[in-house]
């Protein structure tokens, strides 16, 4: 499948609004064995697999939609678009991801990037990996996030360790953490707001 992050907007966009199948093409395909069939000397995918590269299409726009509306404005005078964003980012993953959002002196967002990938129940994360990864954005704060695959958003003891280890190591050379965030399905937890940080 073609990385849908090197496309520009316009050709997802054409890409999203390209005419479905052919409703005859459809009835044939529906009634179908194989997953492609040729029409027109062409190949085209079952209607299942269209579907869910609209979808996926979709998707990648929302994202990046919610990222450059991040980026609009400090994070933390829209908590709610980074939480959206982070829904939307680790839906549908059966594996864990450990997410570090690099921030201005403003908090504004300078990028999200995902640094680490675990197994359904953790991920292990390198302090130092995250120390340089602001250093080399140059970032003054972060926010950090994961997401628990189990859909249970409840901090686990590991969870605040990491927590406290990642804000002494980053305290160190002056870079703040403003949350850390678990994302369970559409429950996305706060650690500042729970009094964790």
């Amino acid at each position: 499948m073609q990385n849908l992050s090197a496309l520009s907007r316009e050709a997802l966009v054409g890409e999203l609004l390209s005419p479905p199948i052919p409703e005859s093409a459809a009835v044939v395909l529906a009634d179908a064995a194989p997953t492609y069939l040729s029409i027109s000397g062409a190949n085209v995918a079952t209607v299942e697999d269209r579907l869910q590269r609209k979808l996926t299409v979709a998707r990648e726009l929302l994202l990046r939609d919610l990222h450059a509306r991040m980026q609009s404005r400090p994070v933390m005078d829209s908590p709610q678009v980074l939480r959206e964003w982070l829904r939307l980012y680790c839906a549908g993953l059966e594996h864990e991801v450990f997410i570090v959002v690099y921030l201005d002196a403003h908090h504004h967002v300078i990028e999200a990037a995902q640094l680490f990938r675990g197994t359904l129940t953790q991920t292990s994360v390198y302090p130092r990996e995250v120390v340089k990864g602001a250093l080399a954005h140059n970032a003054a704060a972060v926010a950090l996030a994961h997401n628990h695959p189990s859909s249970v958003a409840e901090p686990s003891r590991a969870d605040e360790y990491l927590t406290q280890t990642l804000k002494s190591a980053l305290g160190l050379v002056d870079v703040r953490v403003i949350d850390h965030l678990i994302v369970a399905g559409d429950t996305v937890l706060s650690f500042a707001e729970r009094g964790l940080l």
